[in-house]
């Protein structure tokens, strides 16, 4: 473990990973973010492969959080954060499974939770990438418009899963909804309730057509998707607007 692996330590920071059917890359994402800490949460969402498999047998297994069936990415990370909270950590950060994020940038977000105590750090990833999928695009400056119109706050990626959630800051998780949908109404809570949100670039990585493993379902999830901004809109005005003029006025 490196210098990030102490700074963790001392700020009781660790990762949780949700994991779903990613047999192919579970073991070498953890084990490379075991080469940064060793806290770190794998949280298996219901998988049919052999994915618990390939963790139990790492030279050092992480600590697994385990059920069937599978219930979505939402769920998924609340039960990561609840582990998170029995543990004692105060920071979690979350990365995807599927080797999209590089563990190597964790010590970004670290640094920027240092600079920023209480603060959730969003992973940027650019909309200009090698075998980006189209759609990509598209959802993710639909999610960016919808969440300036409900927060105020302007972010150029709403849509990444590579986060630094300040967790004993959340005290909605019980409202979170179970799949994809869920990190997106996270960080619409986050603003709504007073906690500082701040961009970092990181890297990304989509491997080519014929290799990309998605459990993205782009009709369904995008209905869901539409039908929480809906719902995020309307919370908008009747609690998070007033929530967020009290604190101007009482900051003044």
């Amino acid at each position: 473990m490196d210098e990030t692996g102490d700074i963790m330590k001392q700020h009781r920071m660790g990762v949780v990973m949700a994991t779903y059917d990613n047999a192919g890359t579970i073991a070498g994402i953890v084990q490379r973010v075991q080469a940064i800490t060793s806290r770190i949460i794998v949280v298996d969402d219901g998988c049919t492969d052999d994915t618990l498999q390939q963790l139990q047998r790492l030279p050092q297994p992480p600590h697994i959080v385990s059920y069937k069936p599978n219930r979505g990415k939402g769920h998924a990370l609340v039960e990561g954060f609840k582990r998170a909270r029995e543990l004692g950590w105060d920071y979690v950060i979350t990365l995807d499974s599927d080797g999209q994020h590089f563990p190597e940038d964790i010590p970004l977000l670290v640094e920027a939770a240092v600079q920023h105590p209480g603060a959730l750090i969003v992973g940027e990833r650019g909309t200009e990438h090698d075998n980006m999928p189209r759609g990509n695009t598209f959802a993710n400056r639909f999610s960016n418009f919808w969440f300036t119109l409900q927060t105020g706050i302007k972010l150029n990626d709403t849509q990444t899963g590579y986060r630094l959630y300040p967790i004993k800051r959340l005290r909605w998780l019980r409202l979170t909804t179970s799949r994809y949908e869920a990190e997106l109404e996270m960080l619409v809570f986050a603003a709504w309730h007073g906690i500082k949100i701040v961009p970092v670039p990181v890297r990304v990585y989509y491997p080519p057509q014929g290799e990309r493993v998605t459990h993205f379902r782009p009709y369904a999830d995008f209905g869901r998707i539409s039908l929480l901004n809906t719902a995020l809109c309307v919370g908008a005005v009747v609690y998070g607007w007033p929530m967020l003029l009290y604190r101007k006025i009482a900051k003044k």
